[in-house]
């Protein structure tokens, strides 16, 4: 007996085995697409987000990024100063998630004004899985990106091989 999918973004139970989407087949330059699953994480046992507000990223050989709105994080963040350019959403600015006495630095990042074709991650936060205790999608733990310069969301319906890990940087 297969296992009964919820759907990629959140739909009733199927009755089908999970669709598994491979990461060589999303496109490049990447796309948005609103997602209804929910997404959540927690550090130190509170609390960071919990929403099916989300929007992801799709780019070829990365699994999704998923971006959740301000609104959600339920803990306080702080700029950390740093801030990248892709050639594709603009400049990223990078946070610094505060819990209890710890800060988390480069928690999440952000498009404050991003550039045409991703103006819908104005306002969302992205934050990298390998820097909180637990990150779900629809309750399923999700496995970190390797590295820590993409931030993706490996679910057991994501396939690779993912981009980030060593000998990766010039595919």
């Amino acid at each position: 007996m297969t296992p009964a999918h919820t759907g990629r973004d959140g739909d009733e139970p199927t009755g089908r085995a999970a669709v598994v989407e491979n990461v060589w087949d999303y496109p490049r330059p990447p796309r948005c697409e609103h997602s209804r699953r929910r997404i959540a994480a927690s550090h130190r046992g509170r609390v960071v987000f919990d929403t099916r507000q989300a929007v992801r990223i799709l780019e070829t050989s990365h699994p999704p990024v998923y971006y959740v709105p301000r609104e959600a994080v339920l803990l306080p963040l702080r700029p950390s100063g740093r801030t990248t350019h892709c050639e594709f959403k603009g400049t990223a600015s990078y946070w610094d998630l505060t819990v209890g006495d710890e800060v988390v630095p480069q928690a999440a990042w952000s498009y404050e004004e991003p550039a045409a074709g991703y103006r819908e991650l104005a306002g969302l936060l992205a934050f990298y899985p390998s820097k909180l205790d637990t990150c779900l999608v629809d309750g399923e733990p999700v496995t970190p990106q390797v590295g820590d310069f993409y931030g993706g969301w490996i679910t057991r319906d994501i396939a690779g091989p993912f981009k980030g890990g060593p000998g990766t940087t010039g595919w």
